[in-house]
């Protein structure tokens, strides 16, 4: 190493290294093989340390430009055709080594594969797009913030966000927050942690509201999507009318493409297809007010302003939950998250009890505001953690 040992490293990884030996053993007892075995401590914070020390050696050559670099610790036969067409040689898991090479894996699913063997050690063997189940991701998402995770399975392309460290911040997903009281099923898919059978190829499928989550944080203007229920029109009692900007008749396209068989689903072109018209949606968040969509993903209004419903109260105070291991929920009043379109999301989802909000902060933060009946008041949990 080129630096010092980054502190964060060596604390996280025993922890990491017992979430991918208790998942491979669960694995394991169903019947489903593993790729390889899951990645030691040792091993771990090698290539944390690796990645956030390349990243800090390249800011000052490329200042306008972060690093982009994904790491997965992936077994040898999965690299082997890479490592010819990459640089024909292993190289060493060191700082300057990643630096170099980086440029390689700057599109997203490109990432480094690193493999110990016994004449070469831990090295970077080459490129890799196939992620398999339960491989460790490394991923450097901004200068100073790298984020571990876990593949769910190889055809369906999503990851679980594991633990994510920023300076010596570091935050650990609870993995037991999905089997809390009226988690909200985006919250659950987020986590990614509701069934080992979710992670097989072919049973898992994309979460359209996760997609929007993820585009509407990245445009980084902020914004709010209000999600109702399907064939009922009393979201309208929450908004001021006349409505700027309502669709009619609704768009339907994330609606139909969601209604397409299995089949379908795991095609290239449906993907494409689904990522077009999510980020035409999510675009839309940016426009002052709230986007409306339906819970069966018909687009209702865009630029909408909300209202409190004639005869309810106005919320006062809020729950605030973030699914990371150590957490304590704490009541708040709705403008202590941030400004008008958090207050508006609280009042929403107060008069509106089967709808909810998520609001994106041009900070980066974002929140997910559901009705809890358990605690009868508006929940509002972070989850930008999950989102990195």
């Amino acid at each position: 190493m080129t630096g010092p040992a980054y502190p964060a490293a060596r604390v996280v990884a025993p922890t990491v290294h017992a979430h991918f030996a208790r998942h491979a053993d669960e694995a394991h007892r169903r019947g489903r093989i593993a790729a390889g075995p899951p990645p030691d401590a040792d091993t771990i914070e090698a290539i944390i340390d690796a990645a956030f020390w390349a990243q800090l050696a390249q800011q000052p050559q490329l200042l306008e430009r972060r690093l982009e670099l994904g790491a997965a610790h992936a077994p040898l036969d999965r690299l082997e055709r890479a490592e010819r067409g990459l640089h024909g040689r292993p190289l060493p898991l060191a700082p300057g080594a990643l630096v170099k090479v980086a440029p390689a894996v700057e599109r997203a699913g490109i990432h480094l594969g690193v493999w110990r063997d016994d004449a070469q050690g831990l090295s970077v063997w080459g490129t890799i797009r196939d992620i398999p189940s339960m491989c460790l991701v490394v991923e450097v998402a901004a200068p100073g913030l790298l984020v571990l995770k876990h593949h769910r399975g190889e055809e369906s392309g999503k990851f679980v966000n594991v633990a994510v460290l920023e300076g010596d911040q570091i935050k650990v997903v609870d993995e037991r927050a999905s089997s809390l009281p009226d988690c909200p099923p985006l919250l659950t898919s987020l986590l990614g942690f509701d069934s080992p059978a979710t992670w097989v190829p072919g049973i898992d499928s994309i979460s359209v509201l996760v997609q929007l989550a993820v585009s509407m944080r990245a445009h980084g203007r902020g914004g709010l999507l209000l999600v109702v229920p399907a064939g009922n029109d009393g979201w309208q009692d929450s908004i001021i009318r006349p409505i700027p900007y309502a669709v009619v008749p609704p768009f339907t396209e994330l609606a139909q493409l969601n209604r397409d068989s299995a089949d379908a689903k795991h095609t290239r072109i449906w993907q494409e297809a689904v990522n077009r018209a999510v980020d035409a949606v999510a675009g839309l968040t940016a426009v002052d007010g709230a986007t409306v969509l339906s819970n069966a993903y018909d687009l209702l209004a865009f630029g909408a302003k909300i209202a409190r419903r004639k005869g309810a109260p106005q919320v006062e105070q809020v729950t605030v939950t973030e699914p990371i291991e150590g957490n304590v929920a704490v009541i708040v009043h709705p403008t202590a998250l941030g400004g008008t379109r958090h207050l508006s999301a609280a009042q929403f989802v107060h008069d509106q009890g089967e709808a909810v909000a998520l609001v994106a902060s041009q900070d980066g933060r974002f929140t997910v505001f559901a009705w809890s009946p358990c605690e009868g008041t508006v929940h509002a949990h972070r989850v930008e953690t999950l989102l990195l």
